[in-house]
C-alpha cells in the first residue's frame, strides 16, 4: 500500500490516520506543479485528478479524496470511528463538513487572492470552526477517542495557524494535544514539516 502526498497538504490527514491505525504502508511525495512523484512517475497515471491524496491499495486499486480514504482507514481500524448505530454516518457527516465547508474555504490563502478575499475567507473558516468547537463531545470530535475526522481537523488547524487565523481556544487545546501524538510526529517528520 502506498500513500501519495504533498508536504503539509490535506493528504497529511491520511498520513496521520494510517499511522494511527497501525497500518503498514509506503509514502511518496508528489510535486503538484509538475505532477511528478519523487521517483519520477507521472502522477496523473496514478490519480488522473492530479492532486493528493491518493492511496494505492495492496490490490492495486487506488482511492482518492480525503473522505473516501479516511473512511477506508476507519474501516480497517474501527477504533478510529465513533461507535453506535449512527457512528459511521456521523463520521461521514463530520468528514463532509470539514472537506466541503472548511477545507474548500482555504482556497484564497493558497491562490494568491487579495487580502480582502483572504479576510472574508478567514471569517467564514472561523465561523465553521466555531461550530466544531461548540459541538465537540469531549477532547475529540466524538468524545475521548481520536477519529479519522480529528486527523483531518488537525490539518485544517495547522493551515489556520499558518494563515494567521485565531481559532477558538478549545481548538487550540485540541491542536496542541493532537500534535503530541506519536502518529502525528512520525507523519510530520516523514513530510519534512518538523
Amino acid at each position: 500500500m502506498k500513500l501519495y502526498y504533498a508536504p503539509g497538504a490535506c493528504s497529511l490527514a491520511d498520513h496521520i490516520a494510517l499511522h494511527e491505525a497501525g497500518l503498514s504502508f509506503e509514502h511518496e511525495k508528489v510535486d503538484l506543479k509538475t505532477k511528478r512523484t519523487e521517483s519520477g512517475i507521472d502522477f496523473t497515471s496514478i490519480n488522473p485528478k492530479g492532486y493528493v491524496p491518493a492511496l494505492t491499495l495492496s490490490s492495486g486499486e487506488t482511492l482518492s479524496e480525503n473522505i473516501a480514504i479516511l473512511d477506508w482507514i476507519a474501516h480497517q481500524e474501527t477504533a478510529l470511528k465513533p461507535s453506535g448505530e449512527l457512528g459511521h454516518t456521523q463520521l461521514l457527516e463530520a468528514l463532509a463538513y470539514i472537506s466541503t465547508e472548511i477545507h474548500k474555504s482555504f482556497k484564497p490563502f493558497f491562490t494568491g487572492a487579495s487580502e480582502d478575499d483572504k479576510a472574508k475567507a478567514g471569517e467564514l473558516i472561523l465561523k465553521r470552526m466555531a461550530y466544531l468547537a461548540d459541538t465537540m463531545q469531549g477532547e475529540f470530535l466524538f468524545g475521548p477517542d481520536l477519529s479519522v475526522a480529528d486527523c483531518y481537523l488537525f490539518v485544517m488547524l495547522l493551515w489556520a495557524r499558518k494563515s494567521g487565523l485565531q481559532v477558538p481556544s478549545k481548538l487550540d487545546a485540541f491542536f496542541d494535544q493532537v500534535m503530541e501524538r506519536p502518529a502525528v510526529q512520525i507523519a510530520m517528520t516523514h513530510e519534512g514539516l518538523i
